[in-house]
């Protein structure tokens, strides 16, 4: 008679996984998306999460990492060579994962105006004071066509909390946005 075969189970101590966020900054070239990019797969890092983009004369990016400890502290240590040798600055942070906001539903806000300061301010000062949390946030500024006035867009993504009644927020936002003389929405996140 055969003795019934177990699995093999791997007993080797499995190094927990932990999450980093990174924040560079410096004069943009070509290259150094690839050269982050490249430093993560070096040492099998995985980018969860990205947003990268030129800003002036500047390029930014911030991203989610995530493996092993050991990865982390070395993709850190090289970060900051790299960051040395090419003239840019950066920020590492180990951080958690962030737990999803309890019963709230994320919707789009879009809005557009002539440009003029404070429009992020007074926008984000709505939401807040409704403790509405912000996700995402993307301004930029155009020409208008024919006139070439410049124009202000915002595009956030919001957490809605199931307490607020959507119609009553859509409301206020459009009686908001008519008293700031902005031309905004609310809508469903697809």
């Amino acid at each position: 008679m055969c003795a019934e075969r177990l699995p093999m189970v791997d007993r080797r101590p499995q190094e927990s996984r932990r999450r980093a966020v990174i924040s560079t900054i410096g004069r943009d070239r070509p290259g150094i998306i690839n050269e982050l990019s490249e430093l993560a797969a070096e040492l099998e890092l995985n980018i969860d999460d990205s947003r990268m983009a030129g800003i002036g004369e500047e390029f930014a990016a911030l991203m989610s990492l995530t493996g092993s400890e050991r990865a982390l502290a070395d993709f850190e240590v090289k970060l900051n060579a790299l960051a040395e040798s090419k003239g840019f600055s950066c920020l590492f942070r180990l951080t958690g994962e962030r737990e999803p906001p309890a019963a709230a539903l994320p919707y789009r806000v879009n809005l557009s105006a002539m440009d003029h300061p404070g429009i992020v301010y007074r926008v984000t000062g709505f939401f807040s004071s409704r403790r509405i949390n912000i996700q995402d946030l993307q301004t930029g500024t155009q020409r208008a066509p024919h006139t070439g006035t410049p124009l202000f867009n915002v595009a956030m993504t919001i957490e809605v909390p199931s307490s607020v009644k959507i119609r009553a927020l859509k409301d206020a936002f459009e009686r908001f946005c008519a008293e700031q003389d902005l031309d905004g929405e609310i809508s469903a996140a697809r």
